[in-house]
This record gives C-alpha cells, structure tokens and sequence, in this order.
C-alpha cells in the first residue's frame, strides 16, 4: 500500500449526469473527487481545496470552461495545476482554444473510464514527484 495520499481530482460540469459518472470512474481509480456545477462554483472550490488536476466542461452557464481555464492559469497560485478540457465537440478549433487559455489535454464527451484515468495518471505521475 501506498502511504501518498490521493490526488485531489475536480470536475467541473453544469451536467450531474457527467459530474457523477466522473466521479464514480475516478473513486474507484483511489482518487479524492470535488465537484463543482460551474466555473465560479470550480474557482472557490480551487480556492479552498487546490486540487491536483481539474477537468472541465466547455460550454456551461455564467462562466465558461474556456474563461474558467483562463482565470486558473492567470493566478499564480494555482498555474501549475493541470487542467483537461471536457467537451462534447471534438473540433481542431475547440482544442486549440483550449491550448491557448492553457488546458493541457482535451477529452471528448462522452469519455469512458479508461480515457478518464489514464488522463490522470498522466499529469499524476508528474504532480507526485513534484511535491
């Protein structure tokens, strides 16, 4: 067993359907899971908890996952935070805009268990020898 403690997982996602099939995928990788509905909702969660990595949702309501990538990155606080683009539109332009505001992988909805975790251990793998 490992004695690291688990890396702090948010999703971001105004669809609970999303937001609750992440979070079973990712308790069954050993990961703690935040959620959050929105963008201002994932920018005080960020706030009070600073999550290892953050998945977020493109198009939701109030702030956006563009904007909310955006916000995170400009702080330098939480910049180095990985954060992974979730969107159901899979289009060059979308994944660009989402490198631009800083995400460092995009994955397309609906994602399956296996794409979910393996996006994790990915950044994980470079956040645990980080600390």
């Amino acid at each position: 067993m490992s004695t690291t403690p688990a890396l702090k997982v948010l999703v971001v996602d105004d669809s609970n359907t999303i937001r609750r099939s992440a979070e079973i995928f990712l308790k069954q990788g050993g990961y703690e899971v935040l959620l959050a509905e929105d963008g201002f909702d994932a920018l005080s969660k960020i706030n009070d908890y600073q999550p290892d990595l953050v998945f977020c949702d493109i198009l939701m309501p109030r702030l956006d996952g563009y904007q909310t990538c955006a916000i995170i990155k400009r702080n330098a606080r939480f910049a180095s935070i990985p954060v992974v683009m979730l969107s159901s539109k899979d289009g060059v332009f979308d994944k660009a805009r989402g490198r631009m505001v800083g995400s460092q992988e995009y994955l397309t909805k609906p994602f399956t268990k296996d794409q979910l975790l393996h996006a994790v251990q990915r950044f994980g793998a470079n956040l645990t020898g980080a600390v």
